[in-house]
């Protein structure tokens, strides 16, 4: 899954790990996140969302080709 995250934490100066820390989540974790590697689950995501008082679809976004129907 796409996402903003890291462009997010950035404009705040926040590292990895002080994001992690406000999450509730390891450093790894948060990393993983932003590299993609990792979809958030759904009750993280809207701990993400408020955190940076952001609609969810606004910080991760579905590949092209994995969109729903329109």
């Amino acid at each position: 899954m796409n996402n903003r995250l890291r462009e997010l934490r950035e404009g705040r100066g926040w590292t990895q790990g002080a994001l992690a820390d406000q999450l509730g989540v390891s450093r790894q974790t948060v990393n993983a996140l932003e590299t993609g590697r990792y979809d958030p689950s759904l009750p993280l995501a809207f701990r993400i969302a408020r955190l940076f008082n952001q609609p969810i679809e606004s910080i991760f976004m579905p590949p092209e080709d994995e969109e729903g129907p329109t």
